[in-house]
């Protein structure tokens, strides 16, 4: 499930880790990243925000992911030492609120090289 679209959006998040190394702040990898999509024509949305609903009504808080790709892929981007379980949880809450099955969470954090993950949503309502 969009694994050519995820194929080329690691292959930006791995050109921007090559180029930064490790060690800079969340928000420097952001901006890069974007670059790095636009320059290879990726289509993507910085910054959207998800609104929830209970009982047909908007409640306040909303959740903001740091990136939709392709119009179909969740990207939550990390700059920790190491990925934790939280970071996971906080993927799939933004997949499930998204309505989108295919997720990616990138570390460019570690030493010694990009980490990553993808996951996959198959019990979406």
């Amino acid at each position: 499930m969009y694994q050519d679209e995820g194929y080329k959006f690691m292959g930006a998040a791995f050109e921007a880790y090559n180029q930064l190394g490790y060690g800079l702040a969340e928000e420097v990898y952001q901006q890069c990243l974007e670059i790095e999509l636009e320059l290879r024509q990726i289509p993507f949305e910085s910054k959207h925000e998800l609104t929830l609903e209970y009982k047909g009504r908007k409640i306040e808080k909303s959740y903001i992911p740091d990136l939709f790709v392709f119009e179909a892929i969740v990207v939550e981007l990390k700059a920790v030492k190491k990925l934790m379980e939280e970071h996971e949880a906080q993927l799939f809450n933004y997949m499930r609120i998204a309505k989108q099955p295919v997720g990616y969470l990138v570390n460019f954090g570690s030493k010694n090289e990009l980490e990553w993950k993808r996951f996959i949503l198959s019990d979406l309502k």
